[in-house]
């Protein structure tokens, strides 16, 4: 029998994603084959201290999205505590410190402090392979300006949008925003996810109260225009190559898909797939993987569109750690493709593996040609007798 692959499966963190990086850790370890992983609960609470949990009875009200949280009594072995006693903050993860060490880690969390590329620069430190994708995707896909700035340079529509900044938004008045985008706009904060702190707003008079509510989550929020159309999903796969599912659609009962909608089954129906034209699906998808390697992407993603009336389709964001929850639409678009979830899991971790071992090969030291030829025999002269 193969020794099995000892996957450090890591969850929780600081962000206001918390519960739903909970909710997918649970439903990722149970789908994992046990056959062919040994799998190493890395949970870190909401002060950001890390811990190693033996099973999911870490958790209390594992199956409730609003009460989940870890068990303070399971919170026995400090990894960071373990780290700095060695020395190293990393030497825990890389496993020397706790007798552990890991082939691979999938990171299960959402929003920042996990998803925007800070873990990610923490794991190609301690040089260990992780699923999804790297430093820059990560902390692209997180940033919904920048992310929009160039999806727009690569000729991607998206929607029209202005960035304000916490120290100066109050010099762009109500007018101006109006002009620009248009009335009803949304109110996003710039780093989160889940659509927490979203808002739309219909007239001035609630325009301070929610861009107040989106500064709570973020220094920089965005004010974007409202596109009518279906809200349409695809989910990504792959490095060099991805492929897609099957898109899915939401139809929501609300304003917007809400995290109440998300999460908490509040009125809103998701066709995985949808229904639409072979032509339309052939689109999505296309703009789907263009969307994906314009922004660098690798393992995973999902991308969010907007299908208006007219057939244009209309890029939102893309998610580069999508929920893995059991009402999640990435794991459900590729049920609804023909691939299951334990599989699904095995492709990442394969993907994880193969960009390591590419990565492993490329230098790291650098000889210039001047040092080769200093180093090369001296050719003696040949002296003629004629």
């Amino acid at each position: 029998m193969s020794k099995k692959i000892r996957v450090g499966v890591l969850f929780g963190g600081r962000s206001a994603e918390h519960e739903i990086s909970l909710l997918s850790a649970k439903t990722i370890v149970e789908a994992m084959d046990k056959e062919k992983y040994e799998i190493v609960l890395i949970g870190i609470n909401k002060s950001g201290e890390w811990f190693l949990h033996s099973d999911l009875t870490c958790l209390s009200n594992a199956s409730d999205p609003k009460k989940i949280h870890f068990k303070k009594e399971n919170e026995k072995e400090n990894v960071a505590l373990v780290a700095k006693e060695m020395g190293n903050p990393l030497v825990s993860l890389t496993g020397k410190a706790l007798n552990c060490p890991l082939d691979v880690i999938f990171p299960a969390l959402h929003g920042p402090y996990g998803e925007d590329g800070t873990v990610q620069g923490l794991l190609k430190l301690a040089n260990i392979p992780f699923v999804g994708a790297g430093v820059l995707a990560s902390a692209i896909g997180m940033d919904k300006d920048v992310m929009k700035r160039l999806l727009r340079d690569a000729g991607i529509p998206v929607a029209q949008f202005l960035t304000l900044q916490e120290h100066s938004y109050k010099s762009v008045s109500f007018e101006h925003i109006q002009t620009t985008v248009g009335l009803p706009f949304f109110v996003k904060p710039a780093n989160a996810g889940s659509s927490i702190g979203i808002s739309k707003v219909k007239n001035r008079s609630e325009f301070e109260e929610k861009i107040a509510l989106a500064f709570q989550f973020d220094r920089k929020i965005l004010i974007e225009e409202c596109i009518t159309g279906r809200e349409i999903e695809c989910s990504v796969i792959g490095n060099e190559t991805p492929l897609t599912s099957l898109p899915g659609e939401i139809i929501s009962a609300h304003e917007f898909h809400s995290y109440e909608e998300k999460y908490l089954g509040h009125g809103a129906i998701f066709k995985y797939p949808a229904y639409l034209k072979p032509n339309e699906i052939s689109a999505l998808q296309a703009l789907a993987v263009k969307t994906y390697q314009a922004l660098c992407c690798e393992g995973m993603g999902r991308v969010d569109m907007f299908l208006k009336p007219d057939g244009q389709i209309i890029v939102n964001e893309i998610n580069t750690i999508p929920g893995f929850t059991s009402t999640s639409a990435y794991p459900k678009m590729w049920e609804a493709s023909g691939l299951g979830l334990s599989d699904l899991i095995d492709q990442l971790i394969v993907l994880a593996l193969e960009r390591f071992k590419k990565e492993q090969g490329l230098k790291t030291t650098f000889k210039s040609v001047e040092a080769d030829l200093s180093a090369a025999p001296k050719m003696q002269p040949v002296v003629s007798d004629l």
